[in-house]
Formats: structure tokens, C-alpha cells, sequence
């Protein structure tokens, strides 16, 4: 018997964005928020119930409803893919005027990240959400890996898109390890032009890309503290005839993180170093859109 909604676990998806644009034919001129709809149903495929957790600020912004309360009532938080993350959140200028980013939903991601830490709340990281919470503790990423790293191989393929894969490399004896025994070498999607320059403070490497060294996954070690886990690639993004490693086991683990904080409550974080004005930052920025 399928079990009842209260049983399930209710794991929040941060939201893409697409900003105001006046010469679009649909919702003309409106802020679009919005999930993907692989990755919504990779969660959902293990039983748990996914909700969008939109940003709570805005030129339309209602109600007193933050994201405080999202990181209080849900049991979790999976990071989204998408755009590049802005230099500027880890004090960098641009190298190119198409690495800008998007400011605005780096500091929603930034605030996001804050809230569910502060709560002791498991987080998951994919592609981008990987870069992002990497800056939110403190690391720093590469621009651009081919233009940056010497000798380093191509992550993404405009035309092959989430088909293009390569190797990675499992640290022995790492978490990822364990929950892929005897599995030193695998295969994964890569879908990213940017990627981890510098490790953030308490988080190890766990997969590093095969040949070039670029970091494919991390994971906190801080006992006591809050689950952090996250993928440079796509676990959600599956094609039959180009199999990667099996994403299941990690959403598995994510998944028994988020059901164990239910009953073992962990110490949140407390406020980021510099990322602890996140939501206040998030602001004002979207106010100097209006």
C-alpha cells in the first residue's frame, strides 16, 4: 500500500529563474520561476514529495513568509543546475562579459543554502548547486576551464549536451566510496564550463575528473553538523544508451540523511562568514530592478 502523504518526506527544489522580459510572447514582462522537470522527478522516484521553494522577495512580493520557514518545515534541499555563478560572489570581476552570471539568483541560492544549514537541514547539490555551495563556505571556482586549467579536457558539448560524459576518478576511502564499493572508476555526464578552484574550508573531494583533476564531487565533513553532498554532474539526467554511474545510491543517501534529521536533529550553521547577508543582498537587488 502506498504510503500517506504524512509519511513522506517533503524535500524542497530550489528554483531557476527566468527575469523579466519584455519581448516575450508569454507571461510578457513577468519573472518566471520554475524547476526542471528531470530532476523534480528523480526525487519524486524514491517516494518523496518535492516542493519548489520559490524566492520570497521581488517586485511582487507579498506576505511575510521567508525562507526561514521553508528550511523549518521541510525535511531537506536539493540545489538546481543552471546559469553560471557570478565571480563577484567570490570575489572575482568577470573575465568575460558572458561569465557575468545571474547575480540575483546567486544571492536567492546563497540565502537558500544560509537557511537550511542554519537549520540542520540535509543539502544536495547538482552542477551549479555544487559551485554555489562550494562559494557559499568559502572556496572559489574557475571561470572557465578550458580558458583557465592547462591541458584540461571539454565538460561541456553545446551539441551533445547532457550526452557528453568522461571519467571520474572515487577518493578511496571517501563516503562516495563506500557507497560505491570496490568502484574506483566510473562514468558521468558533464554539462559545465566552470567548476571548484579552490576547496571550501571543511569540505573534501570525493571524484576528481579523469584526466584533468577538476573536482566532480564534494561532501562535509564537520561532525555534528548539518549533511552537505554535492555533484558536478547530473545524476537526474539519464539516456539508456550512454549510462552513467547509478544515481539511485546517491539519492539513497541524501534521502536516509534527510529521514535520520527528522529523529537525530544536527547543530545548524551559524551565519556565513560573508554570506551571512545573503538575504539582504538579495534585497536590494531585486529592488534596483523594479
Amino acid at each position: 500500500m502506498s504510503p500517506p502523504a504524512s509519511r513522506r518526506l517533503k524535500i524542497g527544489l530550489s528554483a531557476c529563474f527566468s527575469h523579466a522580459d519584455p519581448s516575450r510572447p508569454l507571461f510578457t514582462g513577468k519573472t518566471l520561476q520554475y524547476v526542471e522537470q528531470s530532476i523534480a522527478h528523480w526525487i519524486m522516484s524514491s517516494g518523496a514529495m518535492v516542493v519548489m521553494v520559490p524566492c520570497p522577495m521581488g517586485e511582487t512580493a507579498k506576505g511575510d513568509v521567508t525562507l526561514a520557514h521553508y528550511a523549518e518545515w521541510l525535511d531537506g534541499v536539493v540545489m538546481h543546475g543552471g546559469a553560471d555563478v557570478w565571480p563577484g560572489s567570490y570575489g572575482e570581476e568577470p573575465l568575460r562579459p558572458e561569465w557575468l552570471g545571474d547575480r540575483v539568483r546567486d544571492l536567492y541560492d546563497l540565502a537558500v543554502v544560509e537557511a537550511f544549514s542554519q537549520a540542520g537541514k540535509p543539502i544536495f547539490g547538482v552542477c551549479r548547486g555544487l559551485q554555489l555551495i562550494n562559494v557559499a563556505f568559502g572556496g572559489t571556482l574557475y571561470q572557465d576551464i578550458l580558458t583557465q586549467v592547462p591541458g584540461a579536457q571539454m565538460h561541456r558539448n553545446a551539441t551533445t549536451y547532457d550526452r557528453h560524459q568522461h571519467d571520474i576518478h572515487i577518493v578511496k576511502g571517501s563516503r562516495l566510496a563506500q557507497l560505491y564499493p570496490n568502484t574506483y572508476m566510473a562514468r558521468v555526464n558533464s554539462i559545465h564550463h566552470q567548476g571548484i578552484k579552490d576547496v571550501a574550508p571543511s569540505f573534501e573531494v570525493e571524484a576528481w575528473s579523469v584526466p584533468d583533476h577538476i573536482p566532480e564531487a564534494i561532501y562535509r565533513q564537520a561532525p555534528g553538523k548539518s549533511y552537505i553532498a554535492a555533484t558536478q554532474w547530473h545524476p537526474e539526467f539519464h539516456h539508456p544508451d550512454s549510462p552513467i554511474i547509478d544515481s539511485s545510491v546517491l539519492l539513497g543517501d541524501f534521502l536516509a540523511a534527510c529521514q535520520r534529521a527528522k529523529f537525530q536533529p544536527t547543530s545548524g550553521d551559524s551565519p556565513f562568514r560573508i554570506r551571512d547577508r545573503a538575504s539582504r543582498l538579495l534585497r536590494r537587488a531585486l529592488l534596483r530592478r523594479r
